[in-house]
């Protein structure tokens, strides 16, 4: 039967090669907690994520096993796998990674990429951009938006001492000095100088 529904994303590759290139996928998101890739990659990649992390949840000999047969290099990361980010998911009911879509990555195919990164991670990107958020609303003197208040809630409601971290970041991103105010007059005057010489 031909245009039946299709259970995964075959990524043009055969099944030995697809499960190659996932498993590489997880061990370097294990590894360095964000990985950029294409975005099919990614949400194929989000699946076997979540069951990896699951598996560390468990923590018992069979679950160990299988992970070790998912991770390229087990002896390395299996420790933080069972260590560090089973204690950090521990009471998150599912959902320990998140897709985020980016500009393409090639000027020439254009092909749709992606970031894959573990949630309440040290570089959570969702984090760090509702702290921005909070902090220029802070800086204009403005309300924060509906939906800025619903993502500062989604970022602390499972993280370990969410909220003062969260007030930890803003205050880190307002002293950066970043966007929403107005223009320092010794950076404009620089400017124009640099571009009259």
């Amino acid at each position: 039967m031909a245009g039946g529904l299709v259970k995964y994303r075959h990524l043009s590759r055969k099944s030995s090669h697809r499960q190659a290139l996932l498993r590489n996928l997880v061990t370097a998101l294990v590894q360095h907690e964000s990985v950029r890739t294409t975005w099919p990659k990614a949400k194929e990649t989000q699946r076997l994520a979540e069951k990896l992390i699951t598996l560390a949840k468990r923590n018992n000999e069979t679950s160990r096993r299988k992970a070790t047969g998912i991770l390229y290099t087990p002896n390395a990361l299996l420790p933080k796998l069972f260590g560090e980010l089973r204690e950090r998911y521990a009471k998150r009911p599912g959902g320990y990674t998140r897709v985020l879509r980016t500009e393409p990555k090639s000027q020439y195919d254009q092909g749709d990429s992606a970031i894959l990164e573990l949630v309440d991670g040290p570089r959570d990107m969702r984090f760090a951009m509702t702290a921005a958020a909070v902090a220029r609303d802070q800086k204009l003197g403005r309300p924060s938006t509906v939906l800025t208040l619903l993502n500062r809630n989604k970022v602390t409601r499972y993280r370990p001492d969410g909220k003062a971290a969260f007030e930890e970041m803003v205050k880190r991103v307002a002293d950066l000095g970043l966007g929403g105010g107005p223009r320092r007059k010794d950076g404009a005057d620089e400017g124009k100088g640099a571009s009259a010489a």
